[in-house]
């Protein structure tokens, strides 16, 4: 199953890639044909695979470039370098995924990190990330030698392991890098302003307890098991069919649509939070919305067991990236400080530690699309949701027909 990230895939969630959501996995042997059609895009993104953790190993660059005829929206440069962060296990991933499901504790951490396959020379031998992509340009006007690009982890979860090392690549080029601080749209665009969905969404880990003193499945802390989850509910994915389909073919019993659209219980999100409130509940839930509505999510970590950085990611959208702030959001003084002018686009966005950040799209892409963090990780964990769109008015607003290759289930 792979992930064209941050490709719409207007109307054909069959093409989306990830398990059980919009198709079943394809099997040992078997073959699946992605067929897409891109629109209204360009730029960097990537694809990925897309069932548990084989995104560690199969990934790489999808660049889509201006049409003939069409100006890049900056001058023309003279050399392209698609660089490719990633992480490297000298064990299979998906055993150290298998083993932290069974002990409930935290994954071992990665054992390098990579620039395109490459872990660089600050690792004793050459040993061979989350969810985002970003066009950068280089003025090549220092002296001729060579650089240095390094990369490491921006870790913000506090006392948790993590691989701390550093990977490099060496570039013949002569420029430094500035980094704009604060990312704005080039030009003004068109924000959706009446709001028909105004959701808030809680975003962090929790814990399980467990009930057998020294359980080898209760390796948490203080014989716990770690979850995570979006608005106290741990995301199942289903084993039997994906939600896409049961929607399509009128399948009951494989998904409910009680998503809720506000945290079952409102309390202090990043300060001390009552241990009786660490437990999600188990579901697999969807939250409906209808064809072209206006919606707009604020993103709140929480301080259950960390608070972290969460690369939350959005199936079939693009979205506006309105505000953020630390702490928790104020609905009555943070609207006011939102950029409705020239905000950002993005597919997926980290939420502040300890804080919260705020977004905008318009629902014009009927199917169902996954909404989780991009640390792999969580999701595993239950840190996601599904997002139901329905179909508007016609064909041009309808779900396509699923191709006759599509992976049984």
């Amino acid at each position: 199953m792979n992930l064209l990230h941050g490709l719409r895939q207007l109307r054909n969630p069959w093409a989306d890639g990830p398990e059980y959501i919009t198709q079943c996995p394809i099997q040992p042997g078997a073959t699946y044909t992605y067929r897409f059609t891109i629109q209204d895009q360009e730029g960097t993104l990537w694809w990925h695979a897309h069932s548990r953790w084989l995104r560690a190993t199969v990934y790489g660059a999808l660049i889509i470039y201006p049409k003939l005829g069409s100006p890049y929206p900056f001058s023309m440069p003279k050399r392209e370098a698609p660089l490719l962060l990633g992480e490297w296990f000298d064990r299979n991933p998906l055993d150290v995924q298998r083993l932290a499901a069974f002990t409930g504790g935290a994954p071992n951490a990665s054992d390098a990190y990579t620039i395109n396959g490459q872990p660089g020379d600050l690792y004793r031998c050459s040993k061979q990330g989350p969810g985002q992509t970003t066009d950068v340009l280089l003025t090549a006007d220092q002296p001729p030698a060579h650089y240095y690009v390094a990369a490491s982890v921006y870790e913000t979860a506090r006392n948790a392991p993590f691989d701390n090392t550093t990977t490099t690549a060496i570039l013949e080029y002569k420029s430094a890098v500035a980094v704009q601080r604060k990312i704005k749209s080039p030009s003004q665009v068109k924000v959706p302003t009446q709001i028909d969905e105004n959701l808030f969404f809680i975003v962090g880990l929790g814990l399980k307890n467990c009930t057998v003193p020294n359980n080898p499945r209760c390796q948490g802390p203080n014989n716990t098991r770690f979850a995570a989850s979006m608005n106290n509910v741990s995301f199942v994915f289903p084993r039997t069919n994906s939600i896409m389909q049961a929607y399509y073919n009128g399948v009951p019993g494989v998904f409910t649509t009680d998503f809720p659209p506000v945290p079952p219980v409102q309390f202090d999100y990043t300060g001390n939070v009552p241990r009786g409130l660490w437990t999600p509940r188990r579901g697999t839930k969807v939250y409906k919305l209808k064809y072209g509505s206006n919606v707009q999510i604020v993103l709140q970590d929480t301080s259950i067991v960390t608070t972290e950085d969460h690369p939350m990611h959005l199936h079939g959208y693009h979205f506006y990236v309105i505000g953020s702030g630390f702490g928790n959001f104020n609905p009555r003084t943070d609207p006011a400080k939102f950029n409705l002018v020239d905000p950002p686009l993005r597919n997926t966005i980290g939420t502040p530690p300890g804080g919260w950040v705020a977004i905008r799209f318009v629902a014009d892409n009927p199917g169902a699309w996954l909404m989780h963090c991009h640390l792999d990780a969580h999701l595993v964990l239950g840190l996601a949701m599904v997002f139901l769109v329905e179909n508007g008015k016609g064909p041009s607003q309808s779900v396509i027909p699923p191709p006759a290759d599509l992976p049984r289930c």
